[in-house]
């Protein structure tokens, strides 16, 4: 038997007024398998990875993870899929590490384990130095890695992420296409929209749109 993706879509398609914003599209991603949507914009990147969270609705075709219809509405797809799609909402009042270890202690309970893991995701985005500071003392940069931080702490079996290199040098885009092909060796799988040589480098495959 053969086995079920992580992520699939048939013939996934959005049409709006008479503009197609995603063409037909069908490609399916293993577990532990990380995937990369390249295409100009416009072209439907954000749109396929607002379907895989169920915030866009399709007018063809259909998406699924794990097998199953995209339900925003059930707890079990909630703690499938996690992603950085839409801006993460933060506290102006609570330090990067009181955040990060908020987020997994919501998802894990609290434990020493808990703090344990976000102390891992903090050190390995290259974020420990600047644990102690809130999120209006960051750059747009460290932002964006705060960002993934509070996405990746999370359980989660696939992940969705747009443009993760936004506002990132090139050292970081590295150390951020590094970490998810780490993830996914581990058994999670990533859909990823980017215009990043480095993350596609970094990915098992690629769709491209448009």
């Amino acid at each position: 038997m053969s086995e079920v993706p992580a992520i699939a879509a048939e013939d996934a398609t959005v049409v709006l007024d008479g503009t197609t914003l995603l063409a037909p599209t069908t490609f399916s991603v293993t577990p532990g398998e990380f995937w990369c949507l390249t295409g100009s914009n416009g072209s439907g990147k954000t749109t396929l990875l607002r379907a895989f969270l169920g915030s866009r609705r399709l007018t063809g075709g259909a998406v699924r993870v794990r097998g199953e219809t995209v339900d925003l509405a059930r707890p079990r797809h909630r703690r499938l899929v996690a992603s950085l799609v839409e801006p993460v909402p933060v506290a102006r009042d609570m330090t990067l590490r009181e955040q990060v270890t908020l987020v997994a202690a919501s998802w894990y309970g609290n434990t020493t384990t808990t703090v344990e893991r976000a102390e891992e995701v903090i050190g390995r985005l290259g974020l420990s130095v600047l644990g102690e500071r809130f999120p209006t003392q960051l750059s747009s940069g460290q932002l964006q890695l705060f960002s993934l931080a509070l996405t990746l702490v999370r359980p989660a079996d696939v992940v969705l992420l747009d443009e993760p290199e936004r506002h990132l040098d090139t050292d970081r885009v590295d150390l951020v296409a590094t970490l998810l092909a780490e993830r996914a060796e581990r058994g999670t799988s990533f859909l990823v929209a980017t215009h990043e040589a480095a993350v596609v480098e970094a990915c098992d495959g690629v769709v491209e749109l448009g």
